[in-house]
């Protein structure tokens, strides 16, 4: 699966992803050479010596009022990389508007609202489906599309699919003159509707 399909499926987390691996990396690799030192791998010498250094001990009592802004400091700077890795990954999902325009000196861009609004009317209009929910996501660059349907009891879902891939995505896919769309699609039954019937072909 691509990365752009990815993001039709779900909000990525390759950021959180990547900060927690490396986070995890650097502790593992510090927590292996601090095992090393105290079987004495590097000297017997450096097994017996504290884990902190009698020399910057020394330093921080005869300058105990620096060593306690250098402590603050450091935990201000954890701190806000902490507030700032958790508002990263509670930040909503952002929606991109498309740019229709490749043209130099011009500028054709629509709304995601007016995109989802389109879609999701295109897809009301398919025969069995009662309501649509439907969201842009991933990059202006590279459109990735959420669909819901809530679904009449008794449609059959392949005639369902069978419009939606070719004309509600058709349509959407020669708007943004792209060959390919990414598009997650979810289908809810609604057991409380009436059966529509048929289309006569």
């Amino acid at each position: 699966m691509s990365r752009r399909s990815r993001a039709a499926v779900a909000r990525s987390a390759g950021g959180d992803r990547t900060l927690t691996t490396v986070l995890g990396l650097v502790l593992v690799a510090a927590s292996v050479l601090a095992l090393l030192v105290g079987f004495g791998v590097f000297g017997s010498f450096r097994a017996q010596r504290p884990v902190i250094d009698p020399l910057i001990v020394e330093w921080a009592s005869a300058h105990a009022t620096a060593a306690r802004w250098i402590a603050i400091g450091i935990g201000v700077v954890l701190f806000l990389i902490g507030l700032w890795w958790t508002l990263r990954s509670l930040r909503p999902e952002p929606r991109p508007d498309v740019s229709l325009s490749e043209l130099p000196g011009e500028r054709l861009t629509v709304e995601h609202a007016a995109i989802c609004d389109a879609v999701r009317h295109d897809a009301e209009l398919i025969d069995g489906v009662s309501r649509a929910r439907a969201r842009l996501v991933g990059t202006p660059q590279k459109p990735a599309l959420r669909l819901s349907l809530t679904l009449v009891e008794g449609t059959d879902v392949r005639d369902v699919w069978a419009d939606l891939d070719g004309r509600v995505l058709a349509r959407a896919r020669e708007a943004f003159a792209v060959s390919a769309l990414p598009t997650a699609v979810r289908l809810e039954l609604d057991a409380t509707s009436a059966p529509t019937p048929a289309r006569v072909q």
